[in-house]
């Protein structure tokens, strides 16, 4: 028998909470539900109002995966969604938002990772935070990335604006940035130009390039992500990696501090007491009186 349970008034089926989804750990399909409950407050904060895509992996991350953009089939009418203008083509398209509880467990139930654009469902193609996705390449790892974030961190705050990180929960680093409503294209491009004099800055370490051959023992530092048909891995979504992984916000004493990759791969179970212990680390993400301007040429 499908559990029912009742989340905020609406009644959700829950189904295979037993099913492990990841292997090497052991851990279920239902402790992800359940993970996705506790960092609750968290989470939302950052899906609110911007319209999500899923990476759905419901045979677990050695399974199938599959983005899914538009509406699932099956969604409860309470979900609520927006229609974003399609880019390369006319008319619009239907996206989930995940604005409440109710809707995170509904979504949390479909086994996925958690994907949105820098920009919010009213102001499609108009970003308020910008995000520079450094991957690095083997033998590099997530140390190396660690140099380019210290160098990214000076050279934005040396344009007035603030800085936070978060990892990947891959193998890589997020930068992020909270910055006034600009349009995407503007955001690339100064992105863009940060990239590029990274690689200057720091040679033999940093690339803007994402050529396969230039890889090898350096960071790619993807400002791509920019772009209004883009998305990056949400803060605290979970990943679909050998152990349930999450992209989880880090201080910049951790990333000083960094000398062995597992110093900067956390777990689901290890949120909720970093939450206890710092609260949200990119809380100031989505406080307005942290988003500044791009310098003049880039508004």
């Amino acid at each position: 028998m499908t559990p029912i349970t009742e989340v905020e008034g609406r009644r959700l089926a829950l189904t295979n909470l037993d099913k492990v989804l990841y292997p090497s750990a052991g851990f279920t399909k239902g402790e992800a539900v359940h993970y996705y409950a506790t960092c609750a407050g968290a989470l939302l904060a950052h899906l609110y109002n911007r319209p999500v895509s899923f990476l759905r992996f419901p045979d677990g991350p050695d399974g199938q995966r599959f983005f899914t953009k538009n509406v699932p089939p099956g969604t409860p009418s309470w979900v609520r969604t927006a229609d974003i203008p399609r880019r390369s083509e006319e008319g619009t398209a239907t996206f989930v938002l995940v604005q409440d509880m109710a809707s995170l467990i509904w979504a949390a139930n479909l086994v996925t990772e958690f994907h949105t654009p820098q920009w919010q469902a009213d102001s499609p193609g108009t970003a308020d935070r910008m995000v520079f996705d450094l991957d690095p390449g083997a033998p590099a790892t997530i140390v190396e990335c660690c140099a380019v974030a210290l160098w990214l961190r000076e050279r934005l705050e040396a344009d007035g604006l603030h800085v936070y990180a978060k990892t990947s929960g891959s193998k890589g680093l997020h930068v992020l940035v909270p910055i006034e409503p600009t349009p995407s294209e503007k955001v690339t491009a100064y992105a863009k130009q940060l990239a590029v004099e990274a690689e200057r800055e720091l040679p033999g370490l940093a690339l803007h390039r994402m050529t396969r051959s230039l890889r090898p023992g350096k960071v790619f530092v993807d400002f791509s992500q920019n772009a209004a048909a883009k998305t990056t891995a949400t803060p605290y979504t979970l990943r679909a990696r050998a152990e349930p992984t999450v992209s989880a916000p880090v201080t910049w004493d951790e990333i000083e501090g960094c000398e062995e990759p597992g110093e900067l791969s956390f777990l689901a179970t290890d949120i909720a007491p970093r939450l206890a212990e710092y609260g949200d680390l990119l809380g100031p993400l989505i406080n307005l009186n942290r988003a500044r301007k791009l310098p003049r040429g880039f508004r």
